[in-house]
């Protein structure tokens, strides 16, 4: 997009977004690691793998965040950014919705002169895109925006208030920090912070959150009206530390949740997943990690998880009942995604400047296979 075509479209948004609330970031939570996790993550959905992906600029006006897409079954990742909207803030992955095997539903955060977030959608793999009714400004998690199955929005934003939106409707508020933290279902949580929206297989909402009180992992199921639990219950060993839900999503025919427990040293990771709305939830094992940061995470069929450590190091779990697996020394680059594209195998998008390197590892694999090279086609300044 040329440099006056990007302005335009940002103050035409801009004009729409007056009155659609603030882009600040969610209050602090309590223990877990200091660093927010990355908002690069990859999603596979029945028809495709998608990912988001900052390139260009290590940050600022020249970092522009890309969407890839890698068909089902087999094939090339390929370029698929939605045309038109400023990608500055970040891209949020908020799954297929009614949209279609090859859907996406794509929220993007604001930036620049923007206050709120365009929502787009896709039926068909990229071919083609359509704007849903823009979202209050997304929050800076990378699970802000989540569809039903019936095509219904659910959006955390940036001033810790939740709304939701009917398919092609407009967007009513749901909940608060402030409101849903006075509710009888939280107050034993002391719920500091909102970190993410999702929604159940049968369309229900879902909010998860950070407790002030140790051994309890916030997340909220909302039924008949009201709020009810849908966290479950920490193994004996975490039950003294505070937890942070660091990831919520749809995973087929349920959803899954990662979860950090304790800080520093002494802090773990586990997931939980669940197909009945949280009544029932499986626990993977413990992962100890030993003063690692988890910088991003990724969701593939089944519940199958990826999830990015600092000091270039990743593990995937492939599903429940499943133990955590080391992967090989990630790939260098800037930025490293890792997506699942299929059952045991990983792939890992690593993006440096306007490149992007795809490498596999496939099933019994034990080094990174170069697979595919994208040169993105950035143009610098274009924001200004």
């Amino acid at each position: 997009m040329t440099a006056s075509r990007r302005t335009a479209a940002a103050l035409a948004l801009a004009l729409l977004a007056a009155g659609c609330g603030s882009a600040a970031r969610p209050a602090p939570a309590v223990g877990g690691s200091a660093a927010p996790l990355s908002l690069a993550t990859a999603v596979t959905v029945p028809g495709a793998t998608w990912a988001a992906v900052p390139m260009g600029a290590a940050s600022g006006a020249d970092r522009f965040w890309q969407l890839f897409m890698l068909p089902a079954g087999g094939g090339q990742w390929s370029l698929q950014t939605p045309p038109g909207i400023a990608t500055n803030g970040a891209l949020i992955l908020a799954g297929p919705g009614s949209q279609g095997a090859r859907g996406m539903i794509v929220g993007e955060r604001p930036s620049l002169y923007l206050t709120f977030s365009a929502v787009t959608t896709t039926r068909d793999g990229g071919r083609a895109w359509a704007t849903l009714p823009p979202a209050s400004g997304l929050a800076d998690v990378p699970d802000a925006l989540a569809a039903a199955p019936d095509g219904s929005l659910i959006a955390l934003g940036g001033n810790q208030r939740v709304t939701t939106a009917g398919p092609g409707g407009g967007w009513t508020t749901l909940t608060t920090r402030q409101v849903l933290a006075a509710s009888p279902a939280t107050r034993a949580c002391a719920l500091t912070g909102l970190t993410a929206v999702a929604y159940t297989a049968a369309g229900s909402p879902m909010v998860a959150g950070t407790c002030g009180r140790a051994g309890m992992a916030g997340i909220f199921g909302y039924s008949g009206g009201a709020w009810h639990q849908a966290a479950p219950p920490l193994p004996a060993a975490l039950a003294g530390q505070h937890v942070r839900v660091l990831r919520l999503a749809r995973a087929g025919a349920g959803d899954v949740a990662l979860l950090e427990a304790g800080t520093g040293p002494a802090a773990s990771l586990l997931a939980a997943w669940t197909s009945d709305g949280g009544q029932q939830r499986q626990l993977s094992p413990v992962y100890r990690l030993v003063g690692a940061q988890v910088e991003s995470a990724s969701f593939g069929v089944g519940g199958t998880t990826a999830v990015v450590l600092s000091g270039g190091r990743g593990e995937t779990l492939a599903g429940p009942g499943a133990s955590w697996r080391a992967l090989p020394p990630l790939p260098p680059g800037r930025t490293v995604v890792l997506a699942l594209p299929a059952a045991g195998t990983t792939d890992a998008l690593a993006a440096a400047g306007s490149s992007l390197t795809i490498w596999r590892l496939g099933p019994g694999s034990a080094a990174w296979a170069r697979t595919q090279a994208i040169k993105v086609p950035i143009q610098y300044g274009s924001s200004g």
